[in-house]
């Protein structure tokens, strides 16, 4: 995400100029419903997170994920998630309440999450940011990118801007992408959705059973899921249709909506936008071309299942703009950059796997004949389906594989030394095998290990040590920019395995080790190339 990017470069005093074609403060279309918890934790690094978690739904409002046979119909499972209150206090339950994170998930739509972001943008020092302009063409050569921009008051206000680098955020039609002349490749068509925004105030009053994020429903009619965008009578509908409806070629979009809510044709809602789109499982052939970069949807297409888009389009430009910035302050060659493509196309491949496997095993389940019936056949068909339900999902809304299983293992900027623990999308391992994730610990003081990490590398020391200030003063002289965290004198945390780790700012252990090289220059590798020392900032980068 393009607003996340520019927030990390403007971190490190690295000038951007961002290109958005909607008015400022614009909400955008009513579609994710999800912000991860690693997306949280790099909020939290912004100052973000409590903002984030006071928007959309109230505070009170349940989270979980309820399955019902029809929104007013009768619930039988439920996946419970705490609501932001209940995260705040400690008294939530639900699968996803044990992680070791300050941050966990929040559910919260788009339309309330892009305006925090952009006012935030619109304040940093660094940043420029263009409303209502939108990119027309892009060129580059060996020194610098220039894109031709159009304002939203036509060709007689073209202009062109000219950077070092380009980051392409701008979604499936990406212009930098054609440009560049990648080419998606996968799947191009899994299923097909209409989604309808819908008001409905009295729905609530149509219900039986408790309040919830997202309804789950299954009938013999229809099946869809119906999320909470409000909680004052604003719902998102998707009705996934079947190959019968395809060929047919038509859907009334009116009675699935009906069927899924379980209301009678008198019941009054108001449309208040709708979209039609297809599920895909689309990856670029290529991420970078010299100076121009492609991230989020312009990189990477895929079922929606737990927000993943959006989340792993933040992980991207997050990536990205922390290369970009170690280049602009000049303390890391531009090699640093080819971890760019290293680390996030392998992990985008298999974040996209997971999701269409997910997608595949829910197709393929049959709703049960009886499951609305009452009596004995139908109370049996309710209690089986709603555990399949249960295991089906859970994965997707507690993704804690998702959230910090993946690694950097094969990076050019990584010491590995080992392969790291294998995860699935619900499960992972915690462990300080460079290129994983830096294991959460709560410091004495009570506040939060990854509030420590510095700007660019932070050496942890998980036992004791005498010699680690010095060692990182002599890493500085030498171009290394690091700081340092002593974990106290508690004794070394169980999921650290050595007495140093070196952590960078977005978490992912770098190098480790039960003793300091000698040499602090023989870290080229987290320079991207041989140790040099500090500059001044060298250049800037352009995030569209």
């Amino acid at each position: 995400m393009g607003l996340l990017a520019a927030m990390e470069l403007d971190a490190h005093g690295v000038s951007t100029i961002v290109l958005e074609e909607n008015d400022y403060l614009e909400p955008p279309n009513v579609k994710c419903n999800h912000v991860s918890s690693r997306s949280m934790e790099a909020l939290r690094r912004f100052g973000l997170a409590d903002a984030v978690r006071a928007a959309g739904l109230p505070a009170d409002h349940a989270q979980d994920v309820a399955f019902l046979t029809a929104v007013t119909g009768r619930e039988f499972g439920r996946i419970p998630i705490p609501s932001a209150a209940r995260r705040r206090d400690g008294t939530g339950v639900g699968p996803d309440t044990t992680w070791s994170t300050p941050e966990p998930p929040h559910r919260v739509n788009q339309q309330f999450l892009e305006p925090i972001l952009e006012e935030r943008v619109a304040s940093s020092p660094h940043v420029s940011l263009r409303n209502r302009t939108k990119a027309t063409a892009v060129r580059q050569n060996e020194h610098h990118v220039e894109v031709d921009v159009a304002t939203s008051s036509g060709a007689a206000d073209m202009l062109t801007l000219r950077a070092p680098y380009l980051i392409g955020a701008d979604g499936g039609r990406s212009l930098v992408r054609k440009t560049m002349g990648a080419r998606f490749y996968g799947d191009a068509e899994l299923q097909r959705v209409q989604s309808t925004c819908i008001f409905a105030p009295d729905l609530r009053a149509e219900m039986n059973a408790d309040s919830a994020w997202g309804y789950y429903v299954y009938n013999s009619r229809r099946s869809g899921h119906v999320y909470s965008i409000d909680g004052d009578g604003t719902y998102l509908i998707h009705t996934y249709l079947s190959a019968a409806e395809l060929d047919a070629g038509s859907v009334d979009r009116d009675r699935a909506i009906r069927d899924i809510l379980g209301v009678a044709d008198d019941f009054e809602f108001e449309v208040r936008s709708f979209e039609d789109w297809t599920a895909r499982r689309l990856v670029a052939d290529r991420f970078r071309d010299r100076r121009v970069f492609i991230a989020g949807d312009a990189a990477h297409l895929w079922v929606p299942y737990g927000g993943y888009g959006m989340n792993a389009g933040i992980a991207d430009g997050l990536n990205l703009a922390w290369l970009l910035a170690a280049t602009a302050t000049g303390w890391a060659d531009e090699a640093i950059l080819d971890a760019y493509v290293a680390e996030r196309q392998p992990i985008t491949q298999q974040v996209s796997r997971f999701a269409m496997s997910h997608l595949q095993r829910i197709a393929a389940t049959d709703v049960p004949a009886a499951l609305e019936e009452d009596g004995r056949a139908g109370d049996e068909a309710r209690a089986s389906f709603g555990q399949l339900a249960y295991d089906l999902n859970v994965e997707q809304f507690a993704a804690a594989g998702l959230n910090f299983g993946y690694t950097y293992g094969t990076s050019p900027i990584i010491v590995n030394d080992g392969d790291a623990p294998a995860y699935t999308m619900g499960t992972y391992t915690p462990s300080t095998v460079p290129g994983c994730r830096l294991p959460h610990i709560w410091l004495e003081d009570g506040s939060s290990l990854y509030d420590r990490l510095g700007p660019w590398y932070t050496l942890v020391v998980a036992g004791e040590s005498s010699a680690a200030d010095g060692w990182a003063e002599s890493a500085r002289a030498v171009g290394l920019p690091i700081e340092v965290v002593h974990l106290g004198s508690s004794g070394r945390h169980p999921d650290y395995g050595t007495t140093y780790v070196i952590a960078r700012r977005d978490q992912h252990v770098a190098w480790r080790g039960d003793a300091l090289p000698t040499d602090p220059a023989a870290f080229a590798p987290l320079l991207g190339a041989a140790a040099r020392t500090a500059s001044e900032p060298r250049a800037d980068a352009m995030a569209v």
